[in-house]
């Protein structure tokens, strides 16, 4: 298929979701599931807690025979030591604190203050009755899934998997030594969407084996710039171009065995963009992870203008003001990587827009 220059970013995107879908699942210990996806919902298989048990350290006692008792008159009621998660002795139905009660010694407590029925309790199936769907399907998981999932009994869980990612990165240095100063950001971004990141040189990135291929650098139209060039003989270069600010020399295709590859630009500020709206997209995808951007987005108003040139899509750095309105940072374009770090944020200008003027409510992304 011959290359398509200059595409606009909503092609670009559609191109990603159009060549991506999940990759299907594999089972993994419990203990190794955290981040991971869950790719079916996970069901309670009995009531959660299985039966009536003490919420405390404490007593079970039968709350009726504590009826009457008082500081001028104790009662000597028949107990049964408890430490909290057991379960519930027959005919007793709460439980009285440690600090609560003085023990005989012979199986019975001196109490000074009556206790209702169901006190200290955790009831069957207060947590979750048998069947109720414990974590949905899609859902990333958390320590806090893992330990439920443990009461549950679990210890092995279906995931999605995780998508195989072959990195290597493009163009040399005068001195003739790799350029490599995108790889260590471009590692914590792939781990960061749940990708497994294989370094490689350009000799091997398009061997067999990868889920997906990104290409950092040699995507510009030099005489050195040799990766849109090298994957249209190794492959398929399908799209080389996107209106983008920072970053116009992305470029998509497929590897002559079919992974897909995202060619990204070697200036840092635009191969983080470049990713972040693309490669890290597909990554996201074909974890079975939600596509968008993992970052928090809200609803906010300008407080200067934001401009922005009309026929690009543009990445503009923000500041959050105390009063809770926007403001541009310094540009990609003037403080590179510097831009990401100094500001709070960022908002996207489509194409169609010259920018936005003050007072405009935006949808802004926050780091």
């Amino acid at each position: 298929m011959s290359a398509r220059r200059s595409v606009s970013f909503e092609e670009a995107v559609g191109w990603i979701d159009g060549a991506t879908d999940g990759l299907g699942s594999e089972e993994i210990a419990l203990d190794l599931a955290a981040g991971r996806v869950s790719i079916a919902d996970l069901c309670a298989y009995d009531a959660i807690p299985e039966a009536d048990c003490a919420a405390i350290d404490g007593f079970a006692v039968t709350a009726e025979a504590s009826l009457g008792a008082g500081a001028y008159n104790p009662l000597i009621v028949d107990a049964c030591a408890l430490e909290a998660g057991k379960p519930m002795p027959p005919g007793m139905d709460a439980v009285v604190p440690l600090g609560h009660a003085e023990p005989d010694g012979a199986g019975r407590i001196l109490m000074v203050e009556p206790i209702v029925a169901g006190g200290n309790i955790d009831r069957r199936g207060a947590v979750a009755a048998a069947g109720t769907v414990l974590v949905k399907a899609g859902t990333r998981l958390t320590p806090h899934h893992l330990g439920l999932l443990a009461v549950n009994g679990l210890t092995r869980l279906p995931v999605a998997r995780r998508p195989q990612v072959r990195l290597a990165i493009a163009g040399r240095a005068r001195s003739g030594q790799p350029v490599n100063s995108n790889g260590p950001m471009l590692r914590a971004l792939i781990e960061r969407d749940g990708g497994v990141a294989i370094e490689a040189d350009m000799a091997q990135a398009f061997d067999a084996g990868a889920d997906l291929v990104v290409i950092a650098g040699g995507t510009g139209n030099g005489v050195s710039d040799r990766s849109a060039s090298v994957l249209a003989e190794a492959g398929i270069l399908e799209i080389h171009g996107v209106a983008l600010i920072p970053g116009e020399t992305a470029g998509f295709g497929h590897t002559a065995t079919g992974a897909i590859v995202v060619m990204l630009p070697g200036t840092p500020a635009s191969c983080l963009w470049n990713y972040e709206l693309f490669a890290g997209r597909a990554i996201r995808r074909l974890g079975g992870r939600a596509a968008d951007l993992p970052y928090r987005s809200r609803r906010v108003t300008t407080a200067r203008k934001i401009v922005s040139p009309i026929g690009m899509t543009e990445i503009c750095a923000i500041r959050h003001r105390p009063d809770g309105a926007i403001e541009p940072a310094a540009s990609f374009a003037e403080s590179g990587l510097m831009a990401a770090v100094a500001a709070d944020g960022f908002v996207i200008t489509p194409a169609k827009s010259e920018g936005y003027p003050a007072g405009a409510a935006v949808d802004a992304y926050f780091y």
